[in-house]
Formats: C-alpha cells, structure tokens, sequence
C-alpha cells in the first residue's frame, strides 16, 4: 500500500504521476502485488495489483512524502520512503524478498541466488558488512571474505579456504573460468562493486562442479536499487594509500545500468619478506558494468563487463634493496558475460549464460638480479557458456544441463644468466577444451526431509585427456519442535588441470637443476560433510566437520633459483576439519556479532606425480598452509546520531614452520573502522587496520620473496558522496 502524507493537493502543491515497478531479488517482474493508496487517516483513496510486468502507475496523486507498503503472496512485505512530485519523477522500484516457510529447510540466514542444494554449507556478506568492516571494503583486500568465512585465510598473498586454493568465481551467476593456479594475485573485482557476497563451502550442486574448496557468487548492483543516482568514493591514508571510485546507476520499469570505475594506489602491497615494507607498491585501476533489461513478463537479459589493470613491485630485503633489485608483477583481467532466462509455463525455466574471460601475469625481472633475470608472460583466453533448464514439479526441482569452454595459453618462460646472455626464452602455446553434463534432482521427500541427488560428467582434453563422472548426494533433516537442521552430503570432484607445460630450452634448464616434468593431470577430490544448524533465540550457530581426500593434489613450487613457478601434483592431500559459525539477532537495537572458527589439519602425500618433478619425501606431510585454528569476529554497532562502529578481531594459531613438523607462533590482529552518514547525501569513516602494529612472521612459503609478514598498521579515511541526477 502506499501511505502519502500530503492528502490534499492543494496543502502539497499539486498533483503528480506515480509510476512503479514490482520484483523479486531477481529482479524479475512480480505480477499481482497489491499495491494501495491511502490518505494521512489511512483511508483508501484507490487500489490496484501490479500488472504482468510488475508495473503499476496512477495519475493525480496527491505531491509529497509518501511511506510505499508493498506485499504480495509468499513474499515479505516491504516499506519505503519515497517523495512523489509533480514533473518526470522516477520510476520506483521495490524488491520484495520470500517469506520463510515454516516446511523448509534452511542450512543458513539467507538463501542462495545459486543453486546450491539444501546440504549447502554457506556464508552470506551485506554490503554495508562490506562497507562498514575495517579493509574489507578496500580493492586489494580479501577481507570480506576472511573476516566472515571460517578457515578462510590469506597467506603468500593468495587465498585459502578449507586449505585449498581452487576456487570458483561468479558474477552474478556467470561463470569466471580460470585453470591457472599461483599465476594471479590481483582481485577480480573491486570490493565496492559487490551487492551481496555468497560463500558455499561444500555440498554444491552438480551444476557447480569443478573447484572443491570454494565458490563464490558476487552479486553485483543492477541498477535498480537506485533512481539515477551517481556516488563518489575519496580516501587517503597511512604509506600513501588511495582507494577511489566513481559509480553510476539509474533505471526505468524494465531497464537498468550500473557501472563504475576505479583507482587505487599504496605503498604497501603483496606480503613482505621482512617486517618492513620495501620496494613494495601497488597500484590499479578498474572498470565494471552491468545492463539488465526485462523485455516481457518471462524473459530477463544481464550483460556484464569487466575489465582490471594492477601493477606490483615484488617486495625487497634491505640486502636486495641496496643490490639494485627492481623485479614486477604486472597483471590484467578482462570478463564479458551475458545471461538470458526464459519462464515457460508449470515452473520451467531456460538459462543461457555464454562468457569470455581473459587474464595475464607478467613477472618483470630488473636487470640487477643476480645470478638469473627472470621474465615470464602467461596469458590465458577462456571462451564457454553454460545452458540449464530447471523443472519444478510438486516435490522435485530437476535440473539438467551443460557447460563447456576452451582455453588457449600463451606463454613465455626467459631467463637470462647475470652476467652472462639468455638462458631460456621458451615461447609455449597450448589449447584445452572441456564438456560437461550435470544432472540433479532436489526431493523435498516430507516437510522435514530434503534430498539431493546429482552427476557431472566431465570430458577434458588437453595436454592430457581425461573423463570423469562424479556422483553427489546430500541430504538436509529438520528435527521435530526443535527446529534444528541436521545436514550432510558426500561428493566427487573433477578439478581441470592447469594448462602449463615445459619444453625445449626451458626443459633443459630444468633437467640441469635436477627438475623434471611431466603434464599435470586434474585434481580428484572425494568430499563429505556433516553439520548441524541452530537456531535459538534470534541466534544462529552452525557447526560442519568436513573431510576432503584428494588424488593429483594441485600445488606449485619454482624451477630451483629462478623465480619461475610451476604447477605440480603431488600423490595426494587429507584435509579434515570443523568449521563453527555464530551469528547473533540485533542485541539492544544497535549490536550483531559475527563470529566464524575453523580447526584444521591439512596433510599432503607424497611422492609428486606430475608437472614439476623434484626429489619430495614419500608418505605423509603438513602442507605450507596448515593451520590448526583460526578465528574472525565482527562486531557492528550501530550508535546515535547516524553514527556506527565496527571492531573486528582476528586470531591464528600460526601456520607452519619451514617443513615443520612445527608451527609458526600465535597472532593475532585487531581492526576498526567508525563512520557517520551525514543527511541523506554523505557518509565519512576512518578506519585502521591492525591497530597494534603487530609485525609477525606469517609464513616461510617461497612464493614472491620467500618468507612474509603480516602488514603494519595502516589507517585510512573515507568519504562517500551520493546524489541524484
């Protein structure tokens, strides 16, 4: 309904034309809501549903300050300020959310916008947690994964999640294909662009198949969360530090456009090898953007394109530093993706989603290193799309589909003797396809039972050939009058290989430092997961224990002093581990806690079997990333005067020591970040992070310097400008 608190036009000056449009979180149109106006004694003045398109329009409304109520059935009902005025005025837009059922099973707070199954073990990051979290709102920061995810850590500037680095990426459901592994350290998007953050951590449909440890679903504004409006973000802070963008966005009642572009430079970048910063900045710049448009009632077409530049010093020693080393790490990305659904009738639905994805790494060594200068350029082109049809009938939502893409890798391996001439300038150029099919049946068997049954066949051909048929089954259990979730799966995986390879003089150079290689085969992952969720009281606690058993387990290591990694497997992995997240209700009307724990052991086996064949123990061993516990919170706090404060801890247990068997010791780091939004058009915020200055020894990988250390303190202010145009 909407209320508008100027009932004469002649007290609000006029009379004006309401035009507004209905949807889902989809955005798909939302035929049927009631929409209703009513004078300031809450007395109907007129009425009407939203129309096929979710369109709904009236004349001569009364000019001024209006509260809308929109509801429809099934979903939540919205309220939302609005100001009607005489002239074009917007087109406004509500998006209602689904009503929860009491006969559904929930696995977490918010439901997936990818189909993920009941058994999914998920996380879901606001945009204002994004906003309002200390560095998690930063272009070169993972933090708004780290600081809500459990077991989510970075370490040798690449991100870990259940002690893997696979992951896979969407934008807005749109796949970012990306074999390569320790190739790519810079972010694929920038942290401001992202809506919603959605975190699965096992138990993933069969349509989502080939990344075991993550996937990550970025939602990205549409446009219609906004009526023309364009925002401003400024920020300066400690070692030269900027971080700024330029947004717009704007839509009609089927229309929307979202884009944005972006900058960010500092002088503390990748992980250094001593505890402090030298020769290490960072700097880039980025564009994103979005077109979604409803043409009728039953189709939705989204475009999205992005595009990223970062340039890294590698970090020196003082000893390196003084010797003149100047080495770099320039790197690009490129996405462009479309996504059509069709609505046919009885609950079937079309989706077509073909991608293009693009990235490069280029390692600069500087003419002063000694006694090899190293320059490798990797680029990688990804051409694919996927196809689904979904079918929902009383019980089952079946699915069946398919996705494939191909990959060509160009790539340069030079080293050149210092003094001396070249060494290797091996120019590689390899190709790859994959195909896959899925299918999954998801059986809500009673109101408290769900199962889910799936398959993805994979054929992958490449430097090596290979097919694989992975089963997964899952299964989520509400317990009677508690209403606790018992959930479980067990799953196969196929990972693709990376498409890396070493011949000619880059193959010699690796025999004489007593390296050897063969091509790297997929990972093979067996998965399983049992896990309880409770709610109580407006709290919510979820616990998992996971086992991961891997075969080819996926791993890196470099070509002895050269700089240049290459990818290898050894014989197997067994991460196992239990996972705790606690989220509370809004306590007092101005606090929620957020906090996530994860116990892990994360042991390799041995030999290794393919890609950089080096002499490596038999039998079992710690991996570099084995971390026994981590812990993250976050605390948002919401104060008078359109003021907030966000303190956020985190704590490790210290990852491992050289070979080990022993660890690195205890760290831990505290954040805060404390803002006020001013009128309805500002908001500034200082923000600092590891306020105690805490320098400690993370790790002793050898990626990018070899041993790092946790950044120093960095403080930053911010200032956010919004406005209608």
């Amino acid at each position: 309904m909407l209320v508008c608190w100027a009932a004469l036009p002649a007290l609000a000056g006029g009379a004006a034309d309401f035009r507004g449009v209905v949807q889902d979180r989809w955005h798909r149109p939302l035929a049927g809501a009631q929409v209703a106006l009513l004078d300031a004694a809450m007395a109907p003045v007129r009425s009407a549903q939203s129309d096929a398109n979710g369109e709904v329009q009236w004349t001569g409304v009364p000019e001024g300050a209006c509260t809308v109520r929109v509801s429809a059935p099934g979903f939540r009902s919205i309220e939302r300020a609005v100001t009607v005025s005489a002239g074009k005025g917007p087109v406004f837009h509500f998006q209602l959310e689904l009503a929860p059922l009491k006969t559904a099973i929930e696995v977490s707070g918010a439901a997936s916008r990818l189909n993920t199954g009941a058994s999914t073990v998920q996380t879901v990051v606001s945009p204002r947690e994004i906003a309002q979290t200390a560095g998690a709102g930063q272009t070169n920061s993972l933090a708004m994964i780290t600081d809500f995810t459990p077991g989510a850590t970075m370490v040798h500037d690449m991100l870990h999640l259940r002690a893997g680095h696979q992951v896979n990426w969407f934008f807005d459901g749109i796949p970012v294909v990306n074999t390569n592994i320790a190739a790519n350290v810079a972010p694929l998007i920038n942290p401001k662009n992202v809506e919603e953050l959605e975190i699965e951590r096992g138990g993933y449909s069969s349509e989502y198949g080939d990344r075991t440890y993550g996937v990550f679903n970025v939602v990205t504004p549409s446009g219609f969360e906004r009526d023309n409006e364009a925002g401003l973000t400024l920020s300066a802070g400690t070692r030269h530090s900027t971080d700024d963008q330029f947004d717009i966005a704007g839509h009609t009642s089927r229309l929307a456009y979202y884009a944005s572009i972006d900058g960010s430079r500092s002088d503390t970048g990748l992980a250094a090898p001593v505890s402090q910063a030298i020769h290490d900045q960072a700097s880039g710049v980025g564009g994103f953007a979005s077109l979604l448009f409803n043409p009728t009632a039953r189709d939705q077409f989204r475009w999205i394109a992005s595009l990223r530049e970062d340039h890294y010093q590698i970090p020196n020693t003082p000893d390196d530093q003084a010797a003149g080393i100047r080495d770099l790490d320039l790197e690009r990305d490129e996405l462009a993706g479309f996504h059509w659904t069709h609505f046919f009738a009885d609950g079937i639905v079309f989706t077509l989603a073909p991608y293009f994805h693009f990235n490069s790494a280029q390692y600069a060594g500087g003419a002063s290193d000694t006694p090899l200068v190293l320059d490798s350029n990797a680029r990688s082109d990804y051409v694919g799309g996927r196809s689904l049809v979904r079918v929902e009938k009383k019980r089952h939502r079946m699915e069946a589909g398919m996705e494939a893409w191909g990959q060509r890798d160009d790539g340069l391996f030079g080293l050149t003797a210092n003094p001396g001439g070249a060494v290797v300038n091996q120019v590689e150029r390899h190709s790859a396809a994959s195909t896959a099919l899925f299918l999954e049946d998801r059986y809500q068997a009673t109101g408290w039972l769900t199962l889910n049954l799936g398959v993805r066949f994979t054929r992958y051909r490449g430097l090596v050939s290979e097919t694989a048929a992975d089963p997964r089954v899952g299964a989520a259990v509400r317990l009677p009058r508690l209403n606790w979730t018992l959930h479980g799966y067990y799953a196969y995986y196929y990972q693709p290989p990376p498409l890396d390879s070493l011949a000619g003089s880059a193959l010699e150079f690796a025999v004489a430092q007593g390296f050897g290689f063969i091509p790297v085969r997929g990972e093979r992952d067996i998965q399983r997961d049992i896990g309880l969720s409770v709610p109580l009281g407006g709290w919510s606690l979820d616990v998992d224990r996971f086992h991961t058993s891997a075969r080819n387990f996926l791993d890196h290591d470099a070509i002895g002093d050269s700089g240049y990694f290459v990818p290898l497997t050894d014989l197997g992995a067994a991460i196992r581990g239990t996972e705790v997240t606690v989220r509370s209700p809004r306590l007092f009307g101005m606090a929620q806690l957020r906090v996530a724990y994860s116990n892990q052991i994360a042991q390799g086996i041995g030999p290794v079997t393919g890609g950089l064949l080096e002499s490596a123990p038999s039998g079992n061993f710690l991996l570099d990333h084995d971390q026994r516990h981590t812990v993250s919170s976050v605390l948002s706090l919401t104060l008078p005067g359109h003021m907030w404060a966000t303190p956020s801890y985190q704590f490790g247990s210290g990852f491992l020591n050289g070979n080990g068997p022993s660890h690195l010791p205890p760290h831990s780091t505290f954040d805060l970040s404390i803002g006020k939004r001013i009128g309805e058009q500002w908001t500034v915020s200082a923000s600092a992070v590891n306020i105690g200055n805490a320098r400690y020894l993370l790790d002793t990988s050898n990626t990018f310097g070899g041993t790092h250390y946790v950044d120093a303190r960095q403080a930053f202010v911010e200032l956010r400008y919004r406005f209608h145009f």
